[in-house]
C-alpha cells in the first residue's frame, strides 16, 4: 500500500496565503529558489538570546575568555551537519521525517519521529518562548504590571499565537520575511552588544583558574551545552526542500551551515563578554534582569522587541516542522491543524517551566539533556545521505506496503535503531549534568564526551550495519 502525497491542485508557495501542502512530494515544476536564499533563513533563528545565556554559562563553568571563544569556535563547527543533511529535502522533494523513513523503516520512523522530532521540537519552542516570557514579563514589571504568575503566562500566549501564525502562512512567508527579520535582529544585537563592551572586563581571570581534569571537565561540559543548538536542526531538510533538484549540495550546505553558525560564534561570544562584566549575584537575578540593568531605559524595551522578533523566527521554524513530523507519524491531520497543535503543546510547556525555572536553569540543563538524541540522529543522517549520494527516490519513501523498499523487517529498519539506540547509551554513558552523570563521566572525573562519543559509536554502527545489508540486497 502506498500513501497518497500528491500536492494539491494549482497550489502556489505563496507569502500572502496560508500554505495547504504539508509532507506532500513537490514537482519539479513547483520548484524554485537558490541556495543562497537560505543563508538568512537559518541567521534569523541564530541572532538569540539564549546564545547570550550559554556564552555567559561558560564563564561560570570557570572558563577564562580565550578558553570560552576555542569552545565557541568548535562547536560552531557543528553547523556543517545540519548543512549536509539539508540537500535531501531538495532531493526528495519532501520533509526531512520522511526522509527519515531510509534509514529507521516505515514503522521504526514513526516512533523515531514521535519521540525525537518531538522531543527536540518542544524543547525548543518551550526554550525560546521561555526567553521572551521572562523578558517580556520583566519589561512590563518596570512599568507597573508585576503580577508573578499571569503577566508572563500572558506573553507566552501572545507570542506563541502569533508564532503559530507565521507557521501556518509557511514556507513561502518564512522566505519573505525571514532576510528582514535577520537584518533588523542583527542591528538590534549589535546595538545592545555596544552597550555591553564598556562593562566587559577585559583583563578577566577565572576567580579559581582550572587546569588538568577539571578544565577539561569545564571545557567539555560547555562544548555540550553549545553542541546541542546545532545538532538539533534535523529539520534542515524541510526548509530547503522547495529548491530545484539541480542545486548543488554544497551550496546548500554552505548557506545552512554559514547562516547558522556566524550568528552563532558572535553573540555566544558577546554572551561570554557579558558574564565578565556581572557580579555573581546578577546571575541569581537572571540574564535577562542583567541585561536590562546594563542598558539605557530606552534600549531594554528595544532588546525585548528583538527578543520576541527572534522567538517567532525560531519557533515559527521549528512549528512548521514539527507539524510535518506529525504527518509524518500517520495521523490524519492536514498540516495547519497539525501547526496548531504543537503550538498549543509548546506553550503548555512553556507556561509550566516560567513557573517553576530560572532561564539560566531550564536552558542549561534541556540543552544538555537534548544531546542524548539529536547527536546520535544527527551521526545517522548523515552517514545515509553520504552513503546514498542524495539519491532517495520519493515513491518508495511513500510506499508504505510490506513490499515497499523501506519497509525492511516487519517495518523496522535494524542498523537505524540499532545504531541509533547505541549512540544514545553511550552519550548517556558519558555525560555530565548537575542531575545526572554517567559512569564513564564519573570515571572521568566528570570530563564529559557525550556529543563525540555519541555520534562516533552511532555513525560507526549504522555505517557498518547498513553496509552489510547493502550488500545483501543491492540498492538499500
Amino acid at each position: 500500500m502506498s500513501e497518497t502525497r500528491t500536492g494539491p491542485e494549482h497550489f502556489v508557495d505563496a507569502s500572502t496565503q496560508p500554505e495547504t501542502r504539508g509532507i506532500e512530494v513537490i514537482s519539479d515544476s513547483e520548484r524554485h529558489g537558490r541556495a543562497r536564499d537560505l543563508f538568512f533563513v537559518w541567521a534569523a533563528p541564530g541572532v538569540s538570546i539564549l546564545n547570550f545565556t550559554i556564552g555567559a554559562t561558560l564563564i561560570l563553568l570557570g572558563l577564562e575568555i580565550w578558553q570560552a571563544f576555542a569552545v565557541i569556535l568548535a562547536a560552531s563547527l557543528l553547523w556543517v551537519f545540519p548543512g549536509l543533511i539539508a540537500a535531501s529535502g531538495p532531493a526528495a522533494g519532501t520533509s526531512g521525517s520522511v526522509v527519515t523513513r531510509a534509514m529507521y523503516g516505515i514503522v521504526g520512523n514513526k516512533l523515531f519521529v514521535a519521540f525525537v522530532g518531538w522531543f527536540i521540537g518542544a524543547v525548543f519552542l518551550s526554550l525560546t518562548w521561555l526567553a521572551s516570557s521572562f523578558m517580556g514579563a520583566d519589561l512590563l514589571r518596570r512599568v507597573g504590571l508585576d503580577d508573578p504568575v499571569w503577566v508572563p503566562i500572558g506573553v507566552t500566549i501572545v507570542v506563541s499565537a502569533v508564532t503559530v501564525l507565521v507557521a501556518i502562512f509557511g514556507h513561502g512567508l518564512i522566505l519573505r520575511i525571514y532576510p528582514v527579520m535577520a537584518v533588523v535582529l542583527f542591528a538590534i544585537f549589535v546595538l545592545v552588544s555596544a552597550f555591553i563592551l564598556p562593562t566587559v572586563d577585559w583583563a578577566y581571570t577565572a576567580p579559581e583558574p582550572l587546569g588538568g581534569v577539571p578544565l577539561w571537565s569545564a571545557i567539555t561540559i560547555g562544548f555540550t551545552i553549545l553542541a546541542s543548538t546545532p545538532l538539533s536542526f534535523i529539520n534542515s531538510p524541510d526548509i530547503a526542500r522547495y529548491l530545484p533538484r539541480s542545486t548543488k549540495p554544497s551550496h546548500i550546505a554552505a548557506a545552512t551551515g554559514f547562516g547558522g553558525a556566524l550568528p552563532f560564534i558572535v553573540f555566544t561570544a558577546v554572551g561570554v563578554l557579558l558574564a565578565t562584566g556581572l557580579k555573581a549575584s546578577a546571575f541569581d537575578a537572571g540574564i535577562d534582569v542583567a541585561l536590562f540593568d546594563l542598558l539605557p531605559g530606552w534600549l531594554g524595551p528595544v532588546l525585548v522587541v528583538g527578543v520576541v522578533v527572534n522567538t517567532i523566527a525560531l519557533n515559527a521554524m521549528t512549528t512548521y516542522t514539527s507539524s510535518m513530523a506529525l504527518q509524518a507519524i500517520g495521523f490524519r491531520l492536514k498540516r495547519i491543524p497539525a501547526a496548531i497543535i504543537v503550538g498549543v503543546v509548546g506553550t503548555a510547556l512553556t507556561i509550566y517551566l516560567v513557573l517553576s525555572s530560572s532561564l539560566l536553569e531550564a536552558a542549561n540543563l534541556m540543552l544538555q539533556f537534548l544531546v542524548i538524541v539529536s547527536g546520535p540522529a544527527m551521526a545517522i543522517f548523515v552517514v545515509d545521505v553520504l552513503q546514498r549520494h542524495y539519491v532517495y527516490d520519493s515513491v518508495d519513501l511513500f510506499d508504505t506496503g510490506r513490499s515497499g523498499r523501506f519497509w525492511y523487517s516487519g517495518g523496522w529498519s535494524i542498523p537505524g535503531i540499532v545504531a541509533l539506540l547505541l549512540g544514545g547509551v553511550a552519550t548517556a554513558l558519558c555525560l555530565s549534568t548537575d542531575v545526572w552523570t554517567g559512569p564513564i563521566g564519573v570515571a572521568l572525573g566528570h570530563v564529559d564526551l557525550s556529543v563525540p562519543v555519541g555520534m562516533v559509536v552511532a555513525a560507526g554502527a549504522y555505517l557498518l550495519l547498513s553496509r552489510t545489508r547493502l550488500g545483501k540486497d543491492g540498492r538499500s
